[in-house]
């Protein structure tokens, strides 16, 4: 196009040379302007339509005159992805990275940069571009309020910087655009055409969803496409890609068996690289594999995700089943949608999913390049049921999307705390002046002047007042004839993304440990925080063996909820027991213990600090080799070696230990090298990490 700089459309078609053209939806952004002026925008087009081009473009007009880019995205996944897309970009001598202060276009997660604009004001001052990806996450509860105040943060302390918001449709966003300042394009375009409809069981003489799901399946298979099926539920994945897998199993052409066999003996060897059998949930989803049917759930491991993702991907599986949070960070379209399922259970219970949730999960129909078409299929059971959701879903209208600020507790109190530790606020008057900034003391402030209220001032303050009071009660901040103050611990928790209660919580923890230490009761309460990632019960959790556990180790509980299980499961992990132990004993999803025991470990650290700044020194000792041991999942034996030999493992540590006992310091390499998993290297590092402690 005329009006796209040549130098940008150089570093274009070497980048992207698979864009011939411009879509009709990016033309449109293109020819408002979009890359004469800069001005704020925000880019509303379908899944799949070519935002992030958009966004490249943009950035690659400001890393031309040498200024700097952040491109923020609310997942870790989407954070690894949008890095490797972009390191191309240094073969143009722009250096990609992760922070603005050590490169020239940085790919952060939304809490990464919001830890930016309240720790970093130099770096906040040099960059020119924000580029918001999935903006419309705006209105969810947990992100939410960490991107609405780092963007207020940001306009307040760089006003020069421009801002280009890349979003899904949302109804009001002629308000966001108000709040931002920006221009808004919306363009309904999709490179693949998108159908959806209702399916109603009756209609197919049945009254099982799953004898449609199968339907589809079936002809999906005849016609070399794929679908993506979500459910409700973690078991429901299960229970149906194993329905599926039987009922297909005979229509399987022989050419895709051995495809389907080896991606299965891939996922079995996930847990054997880490020295572990596989659980009984891995056979479970081998035995799926083998029939071209996954399920993807957080109760696998990481490694087995992504082999589901990218098998997928490849075309090499037929049909993934899963929970909606599938639809947020993995960029996995398929030919056929099925939502089985249109509620999922929250807080409070099980509740309907919005109509922006549906929407966002039939995006995922149609692949740019394989399909002509794409379809969406809500499942329904009666006609009466199939006219509603027809009515609701299919032909209603994306909810009004509104700031989760003060409905998130959190968040509030979080906001609060950054604001003063900052040096951004004093007192009251100025932290009302911030919150006012948001999005929601926009929204708020726009709804009274319309009601012709005039007390909108008066509700931001008293959610404030509420919120100070809570912290100077729980000694985070204080106030000084100077103003409002952090004390240590509320410069501590700033400088954290735990929940503030989380602190409180351990703080309080802290004041009644007593005269002993009892690691089974700090594993139970951080277990008991929301920022602890839980081990999920399966149907049937072995709750007798779940007490059991937590009994021996000073526990006493009359009720098992996924908490219990985690905290059980992790009094398992640092006893040395395996995965597939601990799952087969307890009956919980015990893949995901490695990953939890990380977090658990971080949590055990972050109450070291706490105790370090309340003062409290009597088991700090104690408190750091705990969170050595969740890290390695060893007994306290073990830590010497794991820490002070690098790569060593608990297993081998184990064997070692097991094999010479206190007599491994007198070992030779020929000796070392006997026991399985021993190398020439890592016997040089055993010898000399007893002769430095000798």
């Amino acid at each position: 196009m005329n009006n796209i700089d040549p130098d940008i459309q150089k570093i274009m078609k070497e980048c992207y040379p698979y864009i011939e053209e411009y879509n009709p939806a990016q033309k449109a952004v293109i020819e408002s302007g979009y890359l004469d002026n800069d001005e704020n925008y925000i880019i509303s087009i379908p899944t799949a339509s070519g935002k992030t081009v958009l966004g490249v473009l943009a950035a690659l007009k400001v890393l031309l005159k040498g200024g700097k880019v952040v491109y923020a995205v609310p997942l870790i996944s989407l954070q690894n992805e949008k890095y490797k897309e972009f390191k191309v970009f240094e073969k143009f001598g722009f250096k990609v990275g992760k922070h603005p202060s050590r490169a020239d276009i940085a790919v952060m997660v939304f809490e990464s940069f919001d830890a930016l604009t309240r720790f970093s004001r130099n770096v906040l001052n040099e960059i020119d571009l924000l580029i918001l990806d999935e903006f419309h996450m705006i209105g969810d509860y947990s992100r939410g309020p960490t991107i609405e105040c780092a963007i207020t943060r940001i306009k307040e302390h760089n006003p020069g910087i421009r801002i280009i918001a890349l979003s899904a449709t949302l109804q009001n966003m002629d308000e966001m655009a108000h709040w931002l300042e920006a221009e808004v394009v919306t363009h309904d375009y999709r490179p693949v055409p998108l159908h959806k409809e209702v399916l109603c069981a009756e209609e197919f003489g049945t009254k099982d969803k799953n004898n449609m799901v199968f339907k589809i399946l079936n002809d999906s298979l005849n016609e070399s496409s794929q679908m993506l099926t979500f459910v409700s539920t973690r078991r429901f994945t299960e229970s149906l890609a194993q329905n599926m897998s039987k009922k297909i199993s005979k229509y399987i052409p022989d050419g895709k068996r051995e495809i389907f066999n080896n991606i299965a003996e891939d996922i079995l060897d996930v847990p054997r690289r880490n020295n572990t059998q596989p659980t009984e949930v891995c056979y479970k989803l081998a035995d799926c594999v083998k029939n071209g049917i996954a399920f993807h759930h957080a109760g696998l491991f990481d490694k087995q995700k992504e082999i589901i993702e990218e098998e997928f991907v490849n075309g090499n599986l037929l049909m993934i089943t899963a929970t909606p949070s599938l639809m947020y960070g993995v960029n996995l379209p398929s030919k056929n949608v099925v939502i089985r399922d249109y509620t999922r259970w929250t807080d409070q219970g099980q509740t309907n999913i919005p109509v922006f949730d549906y929407e966002q999960m039939s995006g995922r129909a149609g692949r740019p390049g394989f399909d002509t078409e794409g379809y969406s299929y809500l499942l329904a059971k009666t006609y009466d049921e199939a006219f509603n959701l027809d009515e609701y879903y299919v032909h209603g209208e994306i909810e009004v999307t509104n700031s989760k600020l003060i409905d998130n507790e959190d968040a509030v109190l979080k906001q609060i705390i950054t604001q003063v530790s900052s040096g951004f606020a004093k007192d009251m008057d100025e932290l009302v002046d911030f919150f006012n900034k948001t999005f929601y003391g926009f929204q708020i402030s726009h709804t009274y002047n319309t009601m012709s209220l005039g007390f909108s001032d008066e509700s931001i303050k008293y959610e404030i007042s509420s919120a100070l009071e809570y912290l100077v009660q729980n000694g985070i901040i204080r106030i000084t004839p100077s103003g409002l103050q952090t004390t240590p611990l509320g410069t501590l928790i700033s400088r954290n993304n735990y929940e503030v209660k989380t602190a409180v919580k351990l703080k309080d923890y802290s004041t009644m440990m007593g005269d002993n230490f009892n690691p089974g009761s700090l594993i139970y309460e951080i277990s008991k925080t929301h920022d602890m990632p839980k081990i999920n019960t399966k149907f049937r959790a072995n709750k007798d063996n779940i007490k059991e556990v937590l009994s021996k180790n000073g526990v006493f509980i009359s009720f098992v909820s996924n908490n219990e299980s985690t905290a059980a499961s992790l009094l398992e992990w640092i006893n040395e027991r395996k995965e597939y132990e601990i799952e087969n004993y307890l009956k919980v999803y015990a893949a995901s213990t490695r990953r939890a025991s990380y977090e658990a470990s971080n949590l055990v650290k972050y109450f070291y600090d706490i105790c370090d700044v309340l003062g409290n020194y009597k088991f700090l000792n104690e408190i750091d080799k705990l969170a050595s041991r969740l890290y390695y999942g060893v007994k306290e034996e073990l830590i010497p070696l794991v820490v002070g030999i690098k790569r060593l493992g608990r297993q081998r540590a184990r064997t070692l230990v097991d094999t010479y006992g206190d007599n491994l310091g007198n070992a030779r390499i020929k000796d070392l090298t006997r026991i399985d998993g021993i190398g020439e290297k890592t016997a040089e590092n055993i010898i000399k990490f007893y002769e430095n402690k000798e």
